[in-house]
């Protein structure tokens, strides 16, 4: 068992104290920090490198906007309401979608990770659906419930649920047997198991799921939403291909750029802060 894999909660009381691990943090920061602001200029280098190619020529208008059009296609699309309708409209079918496919994942990788008869049950199915092309059920999910909002927030639930519950059961099934058999000696609880072996256990293996689990979630709001969409980003594409407007095109998909990093900086923020003791336990 290595101190970075160990839970929080049955580590043992020497291993990463705060006296120990101390001098170390400054440091890793300092280091880090280039890294973090490069990380935030590398947007700025490919804004560049797209304004030089709209320049010279190399990118013509009618096939790929300039920055400047863009810029200000998004003012006029913000100042007339649109574009703020449209987010919000497809962030309801994403949270929704995510909520519905989260909830079931982490049902169900429960009743797989930690039980012989729900790995049984559960898995195989489970299996059947991660491989099965989920863009092929858009045409099932038209028949069974027609083009209004269910067929987009199942799909995005389908897309959200596979990613998730993968990690999930692999994290649980990763738990150290070594820290099962100190619960069993300590006779912790069923809950008490809960709190201070699985949970602190999994949740780095969860919380990766859940990244790409919002990340499919995104993938698959693009494609529901072209689906008969009467609003939304989707709708918004649509529309604009009918009148060749690329650059509300572009406007739209940088929107579910923008939207899909937003949510993975918030997971990484909620990462860092809910694993923040495996960190320090190497740095101890």
């Amino acid at each position: 068992m290595s101190v970075d894999t160990a839970p929080r909660g049955l580590v043992s009381a020497g291993v990463g104290t705060p006296a120990a691990r101390g001098p170390a943090r400054p440091r890793r920061r300092s280091i880090a920090l280039p890294y973090r602001l490069l990380r935030l200029l590398s947007p700025l280098i490919l804004v560049g490198l797209w304004q030089l190619a709209s320049s010279t020529g190399v990118l013509k208008e009618s096939t790929f906007p300039a920055p400047g059009t863009v810029v200000e296609t998004t003012r006029f699309l913000w100042e007339s309401g649109q574009l703020q309708d449209a987010i919000l409209v497809s962030l309801r079918r994403a949270a929704l979608g995510f909520l519905l496919g989260g909830g079931l994942a982490v049902v169900l990788g429960a009743l797989a990770g930690l039980s012989r008869l729900g790995d049984a049950l559960v898995d195989p199915y489970v299996q059947m659906l991660r491989v099965l092309p989920l863009f092929g059920l858009v045409p099932l999910f038209i028949i069974w419930f027609g083009i209004k909002e269910e067929p987009k927030i199942y799909l995005v639930a389908l897309f959200a649920l596979v990613p998730l519950y993968l990690n999930l059961v692999a994290a649980l099934r990763g738990v150290d047997r070594d820290l099962q058999e100190v619960a069993v000696s300590l006779r912790l609880s069923r809950w008490e198991r809960l709190r201070h072996l699985y949970v602190p256990a999994v949740l780095p293996g969860a919380l990766v799921g859940l990244r790409q689990s919002l990340g499919a979630a995104l993938v698959a709001l693009v494609v529901a939403e072209q689906v008969n969409a009467g609003a939304g980003l989707g709708y918004l594409i649509n529309n604009a291909r009918d009148f060749l407007r690329t650059d509300i095109i572009v406007v739209a998909l940088l929107c579910y750029a923008i939207l899909g990093l937003l949510t993975d900086a918030v997971v990484r923020v909620l990462e860092r802060a809910a694993v923040r003791w495996r960190e320090e336990g190497v740095s101890a």
